[in-house]
């Protein structure tokens, strides 16, 4: 018998003699050490050279303010040309000489700014450097766009962009295989086709479905994942991957045949909404209190301007001018999009730059004014033609934006100095927030939390 399976001959313990038996097999119940410590959020880092405590330049906040810059131009560039486009006077773009701001107006909100946020937030969910590349075509993009040079440039970064924002996609949905990914890689889908039909002459009006679509699917697949931890059925899961492959196709047939196609990409978003607003557990966490209540508020509207936009699509058809053509736009990318931004800034920017943005009950301000001034803007102004109410409806929905990063910036300097907790240790996040645990890390989430996890952080196991 083995020395390691004898008692010992006295009170006094001896140094055992090594055996030359094999060592009994590890319980069952002992966890598995990590298999990085990179990957974990709780392990300690250790630099290329092994100097612990040492974070790879990737990670720190300053390297990926970097990324985030150019968005950041895009949306102040953005929004003094919805300023010319208003009928009023702009205060960028003549102070910068920025002629062409009102003609590049949507590509350069949609892909410069959104566009930037969704790639750097992917890149750093993927945690590989060159994934960083996306983000920075993005921005590069951007300000070409703006820039004295020949337009084509621009356009043609933007194409690159996208192409290397579907390589980040490979290597999530490689590690991740989930219906919530599919969907968010055909929303990446849209944005390359988006950009190569804008480079090769598509005025912008036509190409608005694919522009959506990048952002409603984006959007869609991150609801989803929460979902999922909800004890989504595989019916449910089926039908959410149908409407997203349906909105590709139906934006496909918008190019063909576009009073058809335009009308089936509006139905599209109808069902979307109503998958979203039957699914979500928004729902329930509405009737909280704190962060979860105004995430969830938040996303419940969006939801409902999401139907908007579909309905002026589903019974107008190809409305690709005029008042119609402003009111879907605006339903779309302010009331859906920007809504979706207020409901997840909390944890998303945690997450990408390491600062906590804790929650203010001030956030209601700019949200409720962003709602107002867009159902002015809608309701009265497009709806009855008065100028005057789109106008000041536009105005609202602007200072809403800028009051919304006001208060973002002013509750991280207010807080505590302190590093945000790693996405990948987070056992789960307020309602309609973005949480990054992994969906094999929680087997519920709990009561009060919506973990509106988006797979750019759940499924592919994001690690800031």
């Amino acid at each position: 018998m083995s020395a390691v399976q004898q008692p010992a001959p006295s009170a006094s313990p001896e140094p055992r003699p090594v055996s030359s038996e094999p060592r009994p097999a590890a319980p069952a119940h002992r966890p598995a050490p990590p298999a990085s410590p990179v990957r974990t959020g709780t392990a300690r880092r250790t630099s290329a050279a092994g100097t612990p405590g040492a974070r790879p330049l990737r990670s720190r906040t300053g390297f990926r303010l970097i990324f985030l810059a150019p968005g950041a131009v895009a949306l102040l560039l953005g929004l003094d040309a919805a300023l010319g486009l208003l009928g009023l006077p702009q205060l960028l773009g003549p102070a910068l000489d920025l002629t062409r701001l009102p003609d590049v107006h949507g590509p350069l909100m949609v892909l410069g700014f959104v566009g930037t946020i969704i790639a750097l937030e992917r890149a750093v969910a993927l945690g590989r450097a060159w994934a960083f590349a996306a983000p920075a075509a993005f921005g590069v993009g951007a300000l070409a766009l703006v820039s004295d040079l020949p337009l084509a440039y621009g356009k043609g970064a933007l194409v690159v962009a996208a192409v290397l924002l579907l390589l980040v996609y490979r290597q999530l949905f490689a590690r991740q295989p989930a219906t919530a990914v599919t969907i968010q890689v055909l929303g990446a889908v849209m944005a390359l086709g988006a950009a190569l039909l804008w480079a090769g002459g598509v005025p912008v009006p036509d190409l608005t479905p694919w522009l959506a679509g990048f952002l409603v699917l984006t959007i869609f697949g991150e609801r989803l994942e929460l979902a999922r931890l909800e004890a989504l059925s595989g019916a449910a899961s089926r039908v959410a991957l149908g409407l997203a492959l349906a909105l590709l196709g139906a934006a496909v047939a918008a190019l063909l045949a576009p009073p058809l196609g335009f009308s089936l990409v509006g139905l599209n978003l109808l069902g979307i909404a109503g998958w979203l607003a039957a699914r979500d557990v928004a729902r329930r966490t509405v009737r909280g209190t704190g962060l979860p209540r105004f995430a969830a508020a938040c996303l419940l509207a969006g939801y409902a301007w999401l139907a908007v936009g579909g309905a002026i699509w589903a019974l107008g058809g190809a409305v690709t001018e005029g008042r119609g053509y402003e009111a879907v736009l605006h339903a779309i990318m302010l009331g859906y999009v920007i809504s979706m931004i207020m409901a997840h800034a909390p944890v998303i920017f945690p997450a990408v730059l390491r600062r906590t943005l804790p929650y203010h009950p001030v956030m209601y301000g700019p949200a409720l004014l962003l709602h107002a001034s867009l159902v002015l803007r809608l309701a009265v102004g497009d709806a009855r033609g008065l100028e005057w109410a789109v106008q000041a409806g536009g105005v609202g929905n602007i200072v809403a934006l800028l009051a919304f990063v006001a208060v973002s910036v002013w509750a991280v300097l207010a807080a505590p100095h302190r590093r945000a907790t790693s996405p990948r240790t987070t056992p789960s996040t307020p309602s309609g927030a973005t949480s990054s645990t992994p969906p094999h890390a929680t087997s519920s989430p709990p009561p009060h939390a919506t973990s509106s996890t988006p797979p750019r952080a759940t499924a592919t196991g994001a690690s800031s």
